[in-house]
């Protein structure tokens, strides 16, 4: 009995070593012992109309008005009803692994952020840690906004305080089993200045405003939230939501993309969501991108001129097919 008692004791002990390592090796300990995590700080960034300035257009360029903020779905363009910007909505987005709700980023003390510090803000734009101390779900896009400069941080912080209070509940995320876990293991702390960009070299402003402003999110292909490797930029990614359903379009500089483009039709492109005649989806936001000035969307473009070309042929006005390149499926999959 005794000898058997024993092997049985080994068994576990083995298999408990098994399990540890297999953990370790694959998705981490994050999803059981919470993210990563720095300790809230007592900074306040100084108000001035420089900031409430830059913020505002900021807010626009990164997104946080478009996802942050209701839409009028059945307007031309989205519009946000007017008074509601930044008061918080439910993404209508299918396919989503449960609940998901950008919260009101007002000043409202009851349902928005009135009552949140600057440091929480700060965290929870640059890390991903919710006010709350809990990750957010990466569809909000802190791990491009991580190399955000400090002041652009601070820009729209300011901007955020500035905006007028919209009492608006919104329902809280709820996350799916087991997504709601592994979320844990992608927030990383911001604990080193971020300096402002070199805008003397136009190629590496425009990276930096290109990733900036979460391009790579939408226009890179994934396969349950895994980046297709050798995909980046090269279009691919399907959204759904009310307005109808539109598959990214490749902006790599190859004959399948976007290397007919001058600068004059990017800005066209970006500021009024014309290509030429034909007319891009709203699911591009293509309405936040017209606050970029004709410099900084002139930098984008010239980035974009550095990407490797991919060879990856994607066109809305075509059925969906499968494409053994992004692995989804998309109008003209079928020629790739």
């Amino acid at each position: 009995m005794k000898k058997l008692l024993k092997i049985v004791v080994i068994c576990v002990l083995v298999l408990c070593a098994l399990l540890v390592v297999t953990i370790s090796l694959t998705i981490g300990w994050r999803p059981f012992v919470g993210p990563k995590t720095r300790a809230l700080t007592d900074r306040k960034f100084e108000s001035t109309p420089a900031r409430v300035e830059r913020g505002s257009r900021l807010a626009h360029d990164t997104g946080c008005i478009f996802c942050h903020s209701p839409h009028d779905f059945k307007a031309p363009g989205q519009p946000v009803p007017p008074g509601r910007e930044l008061s918080g909505q439910v993404l209508q987005y299918t396919d989503l692994p449960g609940r998901i709700s950008p919260p009101n980023l007002t000043p409202d003390k009851e349902t928005g952020a009135g009552n949140w510090t600057d440091d929480q803000l700060a965290r929870a734009i640059r890390e991903g840690i919710g006010h709350d101390g809990r990750a957010l779900f990466p569809m909000m896009p802190y791990q491009h906004l991580r190399h955000m400069s400090d002041e652009d941080l601070a820009s729209i912080i300011v901007y955020l305080r500035s905006v007028p209070a919209v009492h608006s509940e919104v329902p809280k995320t709820e996350i799916i089993f087991p997504v709601k876990y592994l979320i844990r293991s992608a927030p990383e702390p911001v604990t080193e200045p971020v300096p402002e960009p070199d805008r003397s070299n136009n190629v590496k402003w425009g990276g930096y405003l290109v990733t900036r402003s979460g391009c790579e999110d939408c226009h890179t292909p994934a396969v349950k939230g895994q980046k297709v490797p050798g995909m980046d930029l090269a279009g691919g990614f399907t959204l759904t939501e009310p307005s109808g359903t539109a598959t990214s379009a490749n902006i790599t500089p190859d004959a399948s993309g976007i290397s007919y483009y001058d600068e004059a039709l990017f800005i066209q492109a970006l500021r009024t969501g014309l290509v030429k005649a034909r007319q891009l989806s709203p699911i591009m936001p293509y309405s936040e991108y017209k606050y970029l000035s004709d410099d900084e969307l002139k930098a984008m473009f010239a980035y974009l001129r550095t990407l490797k070309p991919v060879k990856h042929r994607v066109d809305n006005s075509l059925p969906p097919t499968k494409c053994k390149l992004c692995r989804g499926k998309h109008g003209a999959g079928d020629q790739n």
